[in-house]
């Protein structure tokens, strides 16, 4: 005795069926996840202001006032992993007060640590990922340069919001450069 049923659409993948609980679910989650991202943007930011604080403290008083525990935080050590090309992007941005192009950050690099791109057949194109990913964590900001090249900003919560305001107002991000 063979019996046919049909198809129960809470359970069925076939076209034309909808499992609403599965919607909500997803709907949920997807609320979920651009909070998060949200709250990620905001840490990092966070997390630049902080940083920068205690750079700028001990270039004033000297690294000595960094305590040997901490320095991992700021990526000093040799052999830890955030001593890399994205903390060495994110250091120049941060000194620099105008905006950069790709080429300005990788020659800055070059000058400052060539051992970071030693091994990188296209530096600039790596800087160049690493600054559009700079600005989806909510750090930069990617603008025209006068060149009309790209060129990317610090926007971390800098020091001065009169700064920010000022450089920031009237350019918004330029899809182009993302």
């Amino acid at each position: 005795m063979h019996q046919t049923q049909s198809p129960d659409p809470t359970v069925s993948g076939a076209p034309g069926n909808t499992n609403l609980y599965v919607l909500d679910v997803m709907r949920r989650a997807e609320q979920e996840l651009r909070q998060l991202i949200e709250k990620r943007a905001e840490i990092s930011k966070r997390i630049g202001t902080v940083q920068r604080t205690m750079v700028g403290l001990a270039k004033l008083f000297g690294d000595d006032t960094l305590r040997t525990d901490m320095l991992h935080l700021f990526a000093r050590e040799r052999g830890t992993r955030r001593a890399g090309i994205t903390w060495a992007c994110r250091k120049v941005l941060m000194e620099s007060r105008r905006p950069m192009g790709a080429r300005d950050v990788c020659d800055e690099i070059q000058r400052t640590g060539p051992a970071l791109l030693a091994n990188h057949k296209h530096p600039t194109a790596s800087i160049t990922t690493i600054l559009r990913r700079l600005v989806d964590y909510g750090e930069a900001k990617a603008m025209r340069g006068d060149d009309g090249q790209c060129a990317w900003l610090w926007v971390a919560e800098r020091a001065s919001k009169s700064i920010q305001k000022t450089n920031l107002e009237s350019e918004s991000t330029d899809p182009a450069c993302e």
